[in-house]
């Protein structure tokens, strides 16, 4: 039985139930290319729920949902479909501008190797004294990792700095 298509799904469940949904994800966003990647589709599709793929593409959770279901025969959603409130902040916070930069992580460089960058970020955090941070610099919005490191009472700040996401992180 296939899974329903709803927020919740991860994208890797998805594509391992309807391999030609890769299509309509791309043609939402062209930054779903990438799931062409073996290495991106065995480390951030297992973990990137729909929700969270939405907003790393930029679009809306409740079209995505209705491109999918009605791609896949799924009928359209009774509920209505809303992403979680944003957490983040439109400022940058004061923890971010006072804080001093201690390590810097990049995320491409991690994912072509087949490493995904949650297990160094989670080492660079526990290892932060008062005022420093984590600087992680990704092609894509990270937002599973964001919200596991949010989870872990990890202060988490994300922005757009031209093509790249950069995300700094520091101890609560």
């Amino acid at each position: 039985m296939k899974p329903p298509i709803g927020p919740s799904l991860t994208v890797g469940a998805l594509l391992e139930a309807y391999p030609e949904a890769e299509k309509v994800l791309i043609e939402l966003a062209p930054a779903f290319a990438s799931l062409r990647n073996p290495v991106l589709r065995r480390t951030v599709a297992k973990v990137a729920t729909l929700e969270q793929a939405a907003k790393i593409g930029s679009i809306s959770l409740r079209v995505m949902i209705e491109e999918l279901r009605s791609f896949t025969g799924q009928p359209r959603p009774n509920e209505d479909v809303a992403p979680s409130p944003a957490d983040d902040q439109s400022e940058i916070p004061d923890w971010v501008c006072q804080g001093s930069i201690v390590e810097e992580v990049d995320a491409a460089a991690m994912l072509q190797r087949g490493v995904h960058p949650i297990g160094k970020i989670r080492e660079a955090v526990g290892e932060l004294g008062p005022g420093e941070l984590v600087r992680l610099r990704a092609p894509f919005r990270p937002q599973p990792l964001l919200d596991t490191m949010r989870q872990a009472s990890v202060r988490v700040y994300c922005t757009e700095d031209g093509q790249d996401h950069v995300a700094y992180f520091a101890r609560a």
